[in-house]
């Protein structure tokens, strides 16, 4: 996709705040001095076997990228794959759950668009509100700041157990949880802080975003793989080799981004490159602003500092 992507044809327009250019969580429009659009689009297959909690979690998932941009949802549109042939009552909850979850976070569902398909897919088109002088974007790390994560790692390694029916139930209770957790609170309570770069975990995994957040940002990461918080389970499910797809195709993406400071177990190093859904967010804030929030809100924690721009956009420690 990045190669695709280069190659797309670029039109200058003063109101983009946030186009694709810096592989951002969405797009930012301006319409006025004082209100811009946010906008974005998310969906994918089911990763729970219960459809309610499934269209919850897409609709968690979709809105986070609005919350990544420091914007507060407005209007959603849903979109649906699914058979033709297919229980009407699992799509109902589908449904049922990911509007539940919108009316949780404020905001409306007007409209959508469903399409036959014999792999059922969900999620939603999210437009929301910013001030464009407070547009909070991946681009804007500064060296000397603290890094910042709000949520623990492991959904997708834990999802794939789940699949191979290897989970334990309350190590999949802990990873539904989080991920039906909105990060609106977490944005709020930031907010209240200088925050510069700002970004969320989802199918890139941590390494994949935050390598996004340093090339974009110009600086290098460095990340204490001991500070970052792991999900019940997900440890134990690495070792045993439930590893998706996903995570394998993050690592011989990014992993050449990357450099080690030292030898760090097989399984570890995997839940890094995790493709999480409806992950936490990840930000930089000065250092005083950082333990100050940290005191605020206990799911927000320091995972490591951002440096001048080294070797490498990633370095962990």
């Amino acid at each position: 996709m990045d190669q695709v992507l280069a190659a797309m044809p670029r039109w200058a327009d003063p109101n983009v705040l946030v186009g694709f250019d810096t592989a951002d969580d969405a797009g930012v429009y301006k319409l006025t001095p004082e209100l811009a659009l946010v906008q974005t689009v998310d969906f994918f297959t089911p990763i729970v076997d219960d459809p309610y909690t499934f269209g919850a979690i897409a609709a968690a998932n979709a809105l986070s990228d609005v919350y990544a941009m420091g914007g507060r949802p407005l209007s959603a549109l849903s979109i649906v794959g699914y058979p033709a042939n297919g229980d009407l009552e699992d799509l109902e909850q589908i449904l049922r759950g990911g509007a539940e979850k919108m009316h949780e976070a404020g905001c409306s569902v007007i409209g959508g668009h469903s399409v036959a398909d014999e792999e059922i897919k969900f999620g939603y088109a999210v437009t929301g509100l910013v001030h464009p002088e407070r547009v909070k974007a991946n681009s804007a790390a500064r060296a000397g700041d603290a890094l910042f994560f709000t949520k623990r790692l492991g959904t997708g390694v834990i999802g794939t157990a789940l699949k191979r029916g290897m989970a334990r139930d309350e190590h999949v209770a802990e990873a539904v949880a989080s991920m039906l957790t909105l990060n609106r609170r977490a944005l709020e309570e930031m907010l209240r802080f200088d925050v510069h770069g700002l970004t969320d975990v989802t199918g890139f995994g941590l390494i994949g975003h935050a390598r996004e957040m340093a090339v974009a940002s110009k600086v290098t990461l460095e990340i204490a793989v001991d500070r970052v918080r792991l999900l019940p389970g997900a440890l134990e499910y690495a070792r045993l080799g439930a590893v998706p797809g996903g995570l394998k195709n993050n690592r011989e993406f990014a992993s050449c981004a990357v450099e080690t400071a030292r030898q760090l177990p097989s399984e570890l190093e995997d839940l890094f490159y995790d493709p999480q859904t409806s992950g936490g967010l990840l930000f930089t804030l000065p250092e005083q602003d950082g333990a100050a929030l940290a005191r605020a809100f206990e799911p927000a924690y320091a995972i490591g500092r951002v440096l001048p721009r080294g070797e490498q956009p990633i370095k962990l420690i």
